[in-house]
């Protein structure tokens, strides 16, 4: 009952605060509505309900006092510094006590191959299905281009093959964990615990039992920090609201909606089928990916949800080295939501510039963003950094490609979120091709 009034007085604030006159009003019914979900919220003691909860309550905030709310960015970025402070240490003890502890050598061959095949399928199947949805919709005519954009691009070109393959390789550890390159330390966690399996058990097993205990406690450490995961949520998303403000939305509403609907078609009709098809059970793994899913859409970082969807796919069932291996892998490899979002922005910026693009044109276009989008994996604002590397390429005007600054942050919600998915759904399906996910896995 109370959870229902609670509502009914949210409901009722919203629409007597569309009325400038009863706008003080609908202010005082939406925070008193807020303030009688609490007692419901806490009792449910689920970090999902409470990510959400606080999520909501942020929104409002940033609607309706945006000045405080463009004051709160910090705590959102404090809770990213204390996530990247565990990311390189879980992954290289995870990697390394799987590799060395468990026998595993012979098996990491595999595991990578089957990974960037899947990596490839799938962001290739992610590109195709926004170039279908932006065609279908039609979200960038009779969009006005402004004569000049606001808002600048991170300075960064896509690069080379070569230079992509040699930025794999960490030229020093150290620098590769201060810079946060998950790529590199996975690396060296390979080749480190190949190189600790080669040596007799009496040398190897003192350092295997220190890793281990080391990568226990980075897992109880995530537990701890994902305490404050619902207060960064909640910050996050009052900046967002109070910095951009609902109305600037309006105008490109056509292309959220294009994109949030190609989402929920990539999940049903891809991602859905593999796991039926990989012998994984769907609601178990919606159950498992919910809270990292929810917390990669809040603070628009796939990033901030690596440690826990790592903690969350081993307690599917996924092992832990495959796990840390394939997870902070597809961060480089396998952005799918990004991959989505592409075609259908480099679509939507011709269609706004009137350029018509035929059918072979845009799946060269979807050729090219394949390639480029590989060398830009943790730039900010990466995808709007591979559109403009790509703008001369594809004959797009950039003007057409800086007018979705505007809603980039809404829509990076929706791909941090997918991002956080497809990484964690790639490790349980190649745990499940290498025939390493137990029964109990497919049981939750």
């Amino acid at each position: 009952m109370l959870a229902l009034a609670a509502a009914a007085l949210f409901v009722t604030g919203i629409f007597i605060g569309l009325s400038p006159a009863r706008d003080t009003l609908g202010i005082t019914l939406r925070w008193v509505g807020i303030a009688g979900f609490v007692p419901v919220v806490i009792r449910r003691r689920s970090l999902l309900v409470w990510t959400f909860f606080a999520m909501l309550a942020g929104a409002v905030l940033g609607s309706d006092a945006p000045q405080a709310a463009g004051q709160m960015k910090f705590l959102g970025d404090i809770f990213l510094r204390l996530i990247r402070m565990i990311v390189a240490p879980l992954i290289f003890g995870g990697i390394v006590t799987g590799i060395a502890g468990h026998n595993e050598l012979k098996g990491v061959g595999r595991v990578a191959v089957k990974a960037l095949v899947f990596f490839e399928v799938v962001t290739t199947i992610g590109l195709l299905i926004g170039m279908a949805a932006i065609d279908l919709s039609q979200a960038g005519v009779g969009v006005a281009l402004p004569s000049a954009a606001q808002g600048a691009l991170p300075a960064s070109r896509p690069e080379q093959w070569q230079q992509i393959l040699l930025n794999i390789f960490p030229d020093n550890i150290a620098q590769a964990v201060a810079q946060n390159q998950i790529l590199q330390v996975a690396v060296f966690a390979l080749l480190f615990g190949a190189a600790l399996a080669t040596l007799s058990e009496s040398k190897r097993a003192p350092l295997v039992s220190v890793l281990q205990s080391l990568t226990d406690t980075m897992f109880r450490m995530t537990k701890i920090i994902m305490y404050v995961a619902p207060i960064a949520a909640g910050a996050a998303m009052a900046y967002t609201v109070g910095s951009m403000g609902l109305l600037s939305l309006l105008p490109l509403a056509k292309l959220v909606g294009t994109y949030y609907g190609a989402l929920a078609v990539f999940v049903a009709l891809v991602l859905v089928p593999i796991l039926l098809i990989a012998r994984i059970s769907v609601r178990g793994f919606i159950s498992a990916i919910a809270e990292p899913a929810a917390i990669g859409f809040a603070t628009t970082s796939s990033e901030a949800a690596l440690p826990l969807a790592m903690e969350r796919m081993e307690e599917f069932g996924a092992p832990r080295w495959i796990v840390s291996f394939v997870v902070p892998t597809g961060y480089s490899f396998n952005m799918t939501g990004s991959s989505l979002y592409l075609t259908m922005a480099a679509i939507f910026a011709a269609q706004a510039a009137g350029i018509r693009l035929s059918f072979g044109e845009q799946l060269l276009m979807l050729a090219t963003l394949m390639l480029t989008s590989k060398g830009v994996a943790g730039v900010p604002r990466a995808t709007l950094v591979v559109l403009m590397a790509s703008a001369a390429a594809l004959r797009i005007p950039t003007t057409a490609i800086l007018v979705l600054l505007g809603i980039d942050t809404l829509l990076d919600m929706g791909r941090s979120a997918m991002n956080v998915i497809g990484n964690a759904m790639a490790a349980v399906v190649v745990a499940r091709w290498e025939n390493a996910m137990p029964p109990a896995g497919d049981k939750h």
